[in-house]
């Protein structure tokens, strides 16, 4: 039985358009799930949209929509954008649809039921642009902790989840599983907070008529919605289907890998967990949070006018230049700095050079001094070089940090084999060689290109998670149109494992040079 995985990403706001933080975690969530398909395991991704609270009623009635107006408007930006970027998920679910409430529901009933939800009065500090109470202590100057805005004090009826009561449990978990919380400094932070002591949470409000209601109660009068969080949480449990003995659930659930932005992370890491281990339910697996895409001194938003438009960037640097830049630049769990002038020079520099001009150097040389047709590979392979020795060293160290969610060091082990294919080249001067009538001359050039060959192919697989479309264009150029089709491509991705016979092609250009404007 293959194994499974089944990563998601936050499900975002309808308030506004997907911007470059959105495609961030997007594209990382769809990176795991490409790669994890290529290694031949059952993967489900997904990603979708929160739809209820304050926030959205606030913004609709501004425009003079309802809210489910405004969220079905705005969702086909984010499944436009998604198209767009290659994003490959298998279920994009929306808050606001009926498998969704009645999954809240049901838990909600459950731990109602079991007293761990109960009826209070709430009377402390809320932030409506982050949907976030907090209390006197973590308030500064007035201010949300968390996004520096202004909060306001709110005293109505509300249901409390008895998170207290978790906190032990939930410091227990995170001490037994080190690989809960990614990375280690984000693990740290919420260990820090837990230990403060974890207070009861309100988990309804009165003052929202956007929202789930809470499950009929008779002893309130009032109708209460469910707070926007629990809500949203539940979306990464109702889109298995849990109550519809849907096989996705058992299957999937307990392989579950969260995406979060280091701000939502007390959220996931916290809350959730809690909510989970009051139901008796099994935890997700990891909980992985990245930094932020910061643009000058600080974080990009629409406030400061400094959001970048992933559709129009897209038309502009092209999609799998993009996709490659957010994650050969940055380091997924740290901050980032974003210029339009370092993407164009990562482009460039990485993919223009050494990736597209590799591929088109070393067909070239195969077709001028090779010929055009078929080439057998069966013995070359095998005979050693610097470039087998490299690929032998830079393919396991490759899965070793992809398993780890490190991005950017696994991009390094490949860039490091595409420096040793340049490098192979001038130290052996193919030119030089194809002047020679010594058949031991011939036999050595035909070694040359072809170890180069091979490097670039291995290179060209791994990338397909990262560069779909480029990579697979790449890989038709060197004559592999077979191991894409397989049930596992990433096996193939070893020395001497690809076809015995190529036949290499030259075409446009796989990454233009970009220009600056």
């Amino acid at each position: 039985m293959s194994k499974k995985f089944y990563v998601t990403t936050p499900i975002y706001y309808v308030t506004d358009v997907p911007h470059i933080g959105h495609l961030y975690t997007t594209v990382a969530a769809d990176v795991l799930a490409r790669y994890h398909r290529l290694k031949g395991e059952q993967v489900w991704f997904l990603t979708g949209t929160d739809e209820h609270g304050q926030k959205i009623q606030k913004k609709a009635k501004e425009l003079g929509e309802t809210p489910q107006q405004l969220a079905d408007r705005v969702v086909e930006r984010y499944k436009q954008a998604w198209v767009k970027y290659g994003i490959t998920h298998d279920d994009f679910i929306r808050t606001t649809e009926q498998r969704h409430k009645k999954v809240v529901q049901h838990l909600i009933k459950r731990l109602m039921d079991s007293g761990d939800i109960y009826l209070g009065n709430y009377e402390g500090w809320y932030c409506l642009p982050d949907e976030a109470f907090w209390t006197e202590t973590q308030v500064v100057n007035g201010c949300c902790p968390d996004c520096g805005r202004p909060v306001e004090r709110l005293q109505e009826e509300s249901y409390f989840f008895r998170m207290s009561a978790y906190g032990d449990k939930l410091l227990h978990h995170i001490e037994q599983n080190p690989g809960f919380i990614l990375p280690e400094s984000r693990k740290n932070e919420v260990v820090s907070f837990i230990k403060q002591g974890l207070k009861d949470i309100s988990i309804s409000r009165t003052t929202i008529q956007w929202g789930i209601p809470m499950p009929p109660d008779p002893n309130v009068t009032r109708e209460h919605k469910v707070y926007v969080w629990f809500d949203a949480l539940t979306n990464y449990v109702s889109a298995l289907g849990p109550l519809d003995g849907d096989e996705k659930f058992p299957n999937f659930w307990p392989q579950a890998v969260h995406l979060v932005g280091k701000d939502i992370l007390r959220f996931h890491a916290v809350y959730w967990p809690t909510f989970l281990m009051a139901l008796g339910m099994p935890l997700p697996k990891r909980i992985v949070a990245h930094g932020w895409l910061l643009s000058g001194s600080g974080k990009m938003s629409k406030s400061l006018g400094n959001v970048v438009n992933p559709i129009e960037l897209a038309d502009e640097i092209g999609v799998d230049g993009v996709r490659f830049f957010l994650f050969r630049e940055f380091v997924f769990g740290q901050d980032g700095e974003y210029t339009k002038d370092t993407l164009i020079q990562r482009v460039n520099a990485d993919l223009a050079n050494d990736f597209g001009n590799g591929i088109s150097r070393v067909c070239s040389m195969i077709i001028k001094y090779l010929g055009q047709g078929p080439l057998d590979l069966n013995t070359l392979l095998t005979e050693d070089s610097e470039l087998r020795t490299v690929a032998g060293q830079i393919i396991p160290k490759f899965h070793e940090e992809l398993e780890k969610f490190a991005f950017e060091r696994a991009l390094e082990q490949l860039w490091s084999l595409l420096s040793s294919v340049n490098r192979y080249i001038e130290s052996n001067a193919p030119w030089n060689l194809a002047k020679e009538k010594d058949p031991a001359a011939q036999d050595k050039l035909k070694k040359i290109l072809m170890h180069c060959h091979e490097s670039l192919r291995i290179v060209s697989l791994c990338l397909l998670p990262f560069i779909p479309r480029s990579a697979s264009q790449a890989l038709s150029f060197l004559g592999d149109k077979e191991s894409e089709k397989t049930s596992s491509p990433m096996d193939k991705a070893s020395w001497g494992k690809g076809p015995q016979k190529v036949l290499v092609s030259k075409g446009q250009p796989l990454f233009p040079r970009l220009e600056r404007a």
